[in-house]
């Protein structure tokens, strides 16, 4: 009996150390990733302005909901599928990667015959008309980045979107600026796209090889699909609430302030990718517990997680909301009215990060509750982001104002998801899931104090508040959180262990 708790108990220290493992692997991603994102808004916002930057970010939001919906749940299904299956895994994997082709040539075939979904508010140009192609590539890149993840090659997913795709889209669209300053952009998307393709079909290859014997069979396609239909649900939902504001604000605004909320979005995705960091690792770590019925070991891994990714996330986010002027300033004087669109965006990520780390769980646990829960909070979304704007044409307020409604509109839907979703883990677990504590608070507020401080300077010298304000800021929520936020087990994922026979990383 106690060799037997001793046992779990060090799976579960191991379960701990992959995810920090799996976790600084993708931090090193972010900070590659936003390296290279600020040269292509700059690149953006300079030289191809506004209007044409709000086109594209409309094309490609469809694309990528097309892409989206072609995984059918696929991106977090798959490693269940590979845990339960007893078939050799390049098959279970060719399967998957089959039913992803068909639907996503399906979704590619109704955008090729419907364009105006790509582009509702101008005409076609060139070869816009064949976009939707790359949504195979797209949907068939997150399958085999899922299962690379599987196989804990969680520097994969790093390559692929926090190097190859973001520094191709940048250097592409400087390079085909000086080709067509009309259509530069959605190449460049393009070229990026089947970049990373490349980038991840390599590592796959290494890990599970040639799927020889293996012939598709529709039966068991159709129950893969049947079975992965309520994740790909939940997964399309997850994606629109971050996608939906854009889509709405293009029906009431004009391409000019949709290019300007897409630089805020984008910008405030950069913690997104810290919470999105874990989820390749996170999954694989809650299907063996689950098989294992080690309920108890799935809340702390997911309490674990959810106060690393909050603890990231405030930090990115008040540093970047302070100085949100001069930071939406770099790409262009345009883009200064979307500071306050900006901040409402970075609140927003803050907020959903504990819906998030649940429902890595509940998809597994209580998938059609988690649907629901899901459905409910895009409604909410919705009403609130079309009501917001409403009010904002009718009193004719600033352009800033209104493109900061979306944005007051998801952060308080999303935060109203991640309190019903926590709520609902924490009932199915039987225990509390202490993922915000009131140290986290009290560094952001002093963070973000610090970061006020630098704004009070003159316009003349705002260039102060992102070459030592925003540093600082950071710099000063670190020193808080690791002095007073931080316990001896939230430091498990700075400590890398010693390395085992593998040469691995892990545990001793």
């Amino acid at each position: 009996m106690t060799i037997a708790r001793g046992e779990a108990e060090q799976a579960e220290r191991d379960d701990i150390s992959a995810l920090a493992r799996g976790g600084r692997a993708n931090v090193l991603g972010f900070v590659l990733r936003l390296a290279a994102r600020i040269p292509f808004l700059f690149i953006a916002g300079r030289l191809y302005g506004a209007a044409t930057l709000g086109r594209f970010a409309y094309a490609v939001l469809v694309i990528e909901f097309a892409a989206q919906l072609a995984t059918m749940g696929l991106k977090r299904g798959l490693a269940e599928q590979l845990a339960k299956d007893s078939r050799p895994q390049a098959h279970v994997v060719a399967d998957a990667m089959w039913l992803c082709i068909l639907v996503s040539a399906v979704a590619a075939g109704l955008l090729i015959v419907f364009p105006e979904a790509m582009f509702p508010n101008s005409g076609l140009n060139g070869l816009d008309r064949l976009l939707p192609l790359i949504v195979i590539a797209i949907a068939t890149t997150e399958v085999a980045l899922a299962a690379c993840a599987y196989q804990y090659n969680i520097a994969a997913t790093v390559r692929a979107r926090a190097i190859v795709e973001p520094w191709t889209i940048s250097i592409a669209a400087l390079a085909l600026y000086f080709y067509s300053p009309r259509d530069g952009l959605i190449l460049a998307y393009v070229a990026s796209m089947a970049a990373a393709t490349l980038a991840a079909f390599w590592p796959l290859m290494r890990h599970y090889g040639l799927p020889r014997g293996w012939r598709p069979h529709p039966g068991r396609i159709w129950h893969l699909a049947m079975r992965n239909l309520p994740l790909a649900g939940a997964d399309a939902i997850e994606w629109g609430t971050r996608r939906l504001d854009l889509a709405i604000l293009g029906l009431f605004a004009s391409p000019a302030i949709v290019g300007i909320y897409y630089v805020a979005q984008q910008v405030a995705s950069l913690p997104q990718k810290l919470k999105t960091s874990f989820e390749p690792i996170l999954g694989p770590v809650i299907t063996r517990n689950i098989a294992l019925g080690n309920h108890e070991a799935i809340g702390r891994q997911v309490s674990q997680v959810g106060f690393w990714i909050v603890a990231a996330q405030l930090g990115v986010a008040v540093a970047l909301a302070m100085p949100g002027e001069a930071v939406m300033g770099l790409v262009g004087p345009t883009f200064v009215i979307g500071a306050a669109a900006l901040g409402g965006l970075l609140a927003a990520e803050v907020l959903a990060s504990p819906a998030v780390v649940s429902e890595a769980a509940l998809v597994y646990l209580a998938r059609l509750r988690n649907l629901y829960l899901s459905l409910a909070t895009v409604g909410l979304q919705a009403m609130l982001t079309v009501g917001l704007l409403i009010v904002a044409r009718r009193y004719e307020l600033a352009d800033g104002y209104v493109a900061a409604m979306p944005a007051v509109a998801l952060a308080i839907a999303l935060g109203c998801g991640a309190i019903a979703k926590s709520r609902l883990l924490s009932g199915l677990l039987g225990m509390r899931l202490p993922i915000w504590r009131s140290s986290l608070v009290l560094c952001g507020v002093v963070a973000g104090l610090v970061g006020f401080g630098f704004t009070l300077l003159p316009r003349r010298l705002e260039w102060i508040e992102l070459v030592v304000g925003l540093p600082l800021t950071l710099a000063v929520y670190c020193v808080l959180m690791w002095k007073v936020a931080f316990g001896e087990a939230d430091r498990t994922l700075f400590r890398k262990q010693k390395l085992g026979a593998s040469g691995d990383d892990t545990p001793a």
